[in-house]
């Protein structure tokens, strides 16, 4: 198994579904869905080796490391770690389900939607592992066209700009990181270093305070635009409006989080003084984020809208959490992007389900729909309340800790943090009330003989993700222990800066 190239697996799986799917006609419509479901699942399997990760080896494990472009200092380095691991496995079980779900609602040029949703999991894939920065950047890169293709193609009215407005935001990100990376690699090089890219060469060095100011605000623009954080996120609610439900699902569930995972693996680690210099202005920012998505969550008349804003809200959790530099915030944030991951890839998944019947995602339109169909209110109040974070669901775990890690760095942020949890109570649990138990609209009541309840897809692809949100609220140790490390490493990082916040609360 040490000699078995796992993570090479499970990375270029799915374009091994590509190759093949490049020789099926394309009216062959079962056999793509197969083929794509196959090369998915190939992946998602091989990924449960990594189960096998030890929180007490190696910092790096089932590490790969091959010449590349060797001229440039370049090479093909993969590993994971436990932030990686989870991440991994997180990004499998999502691309699965939404390629299986897609099943049904995709029924124009199927075999380019798959192609697509296949590279796409490669490029997510890859960024999770790559050790090398290039190869990260490229990785990054690969993940990003296949989405722009799902939403200007596939879908709605307004794609087209929605899909500008994407490929404008994160092509500006693109470059700057581009622009980070560059100047980390040359600035290592210029004393005497050999030329790399490889992140565990260039982590540790003594960059100038100024290169690091500058670089750190490149990194951050780059992954503040993913994840997105506030003012950088105006382009999400666009996305998540018109695109497909699976694209909703991966873009809510995965791609918001590379921009997480960046902050985490490379802007902590490789520039942890100029981290700390600007944490309590990324901190302020998060509590905006935190408080603007949940208030504007509360006026949406839209459900994917609302889900999308919520996201705002959720990911600036992230990354206060990530930034109050203690072990609670830091594993908090990580368990909040795997919880976030599930529970919002659900919710859209269900909002799906009701539009492909309806056609419409308006909440004043609908009322009543417990009656009609009572399995999918339940699942939806499920994943409603593991949202809100109820205690026992997996949303709980990740804003606790975020919340305990906050106090240990500054009451008054806390306190804002634990005001939002409240909000976000309130415009869930009215929207939940709203859809499922007020009268139904006339609009709704003349679509009523229409609406059915879950049909068996619908649980296949539900079902990992009710068995992950339970599982996750009631054994959150496994994630916690396996994560433990690498938040460790990145305090080690950040300690010898400094961090005094923004004073004691009294």
């Amino acid at each position: 198994m040490d000699d078995l190239p796992v993570l090479s697996l499970i990375v270029f799986t799915p374009l091994l579904g590509v190759l093949l799917l490049l020789f099926v006609p394309g009216r062959a419509h079962r056999a793509i869905r197969w083929i794509a479901l196959a090369a998915a699942l190939g992946s998602l399997v091989s990924s449960l080796v990594l189960l096998g990760y030890d929180p007490a080896g190696s910092e790096f494990q089932f590490r790969e490391d091959l010449p590349w472009i060797e001229a440039f200092g370049m090479r093909y380095t993969i590993g994971v770690d436990g932030l990686s691991m989870v991440l991994v496995l997180l990004t499998t079980i999502l691309s699965v389900v939404s390629i299986f779900y897609s099943w049904e609602p995709i029924r124009r040029r199927v075999k380019e939607y798959y192609i697509a949703m296949l590279v796409l999991m490669t490029g997510m894939l890859g960024v999770f592992v790559a050790l090398d920065l290039f190869l990260f950047y490229v990785f990054w890169e690969i993940s990003l066209f296949p989405m722009y293709v799902i939403i200007g193609v596939w879908g709605g009215p307004r794609r087209i700009y929605a899909t500008v407005k994407f490929v404008l935001y994160t092509l500006v990100g693109s470059l700057l990181m581009l622009v980070a990376i560059l100047a980390v690699v040359i600035a290592h090089a210029a004393v005497g270093n050999p030329l790399t890219f490889g992140y565990e060469a260039l982590r540790g060095f003594g960059y100038a305070d100024s290169l690091q100011a500058l670089a750190f605000i490149a990194f951050f623009l780059a992954f503040a635009i993913k994840v997105p954080m506030w003012p950088f996120h105006t382009w999400l609610p666009d996305a998540h409006v018109e695109a497909p439900t699976a694209g909703s699902i991966i873009l809510a569930g995965v791609m918001l989080k590379l921009g997480g995972y960046g902050f985490l693996r490379f802007s902590l680690p490789l520039l942890p003084d100029a981290a700390v210099s600007f944490a309590p202005i990324v901190i302020g920012m998060a509590v905006v984020a935190i408080l603007y998505g949940a208030l504007v969550s509360m006026v949406q008349p839209d459900l994917k809208k609302l889900i999308a804003y919520s996201s705002v809200s959720h990911m600036g959790f992230v990354m206060l959490g990530a930034f109050v530099f203690n072990e609670q915030g830091l594993q908090g944030a990580v368990f909040q992007m795997i919880s976030h991951g599930i529970t919002t890839g659900a919710l859209f998944l269900l909002v799906g389900i009701i539009y492909e019947q309806t056609h419409d995602r308006a909440i004043a339109h609908m009322g009543g729909l417990n009656a009609r169909l009572p399995r999918y209110a339940a699942i939806f109040g499920l994943f409603t309340f593991a949202s809100i974070g109820l205690p026992g669901l997996s949303g709980f775990i990740g804003e606790f800790l975020v919340v305990l890690g906050a106090f240990r760095f500054n009451g008054w942020v806390a306190a804002a943090a634990m005001l939002v949890v409240i909000i976000s109570a309130v415009y869930m649990l009215w929207m939940f009330q709203r859809v499922f138990f007020t009268v139904p609209s006339d609009w709704m009541r003349a679509s009523w003989d229409g609406l059915r309840d879950m049909n068996r897809n619908e649980w296949i692809a539900l079902s990992p993700l009710i068995v992950l949100v339970v599982a996750l609220g009631v054994f959150p140790g496994p994630v916690l222990d396996a994560i433990a490390a690498p938040v460790d490493r990145i305090i080690d990082a950040v300690n010898g800066a400094g961090m005094t916040g923004f004073g004691p609360l009294w």
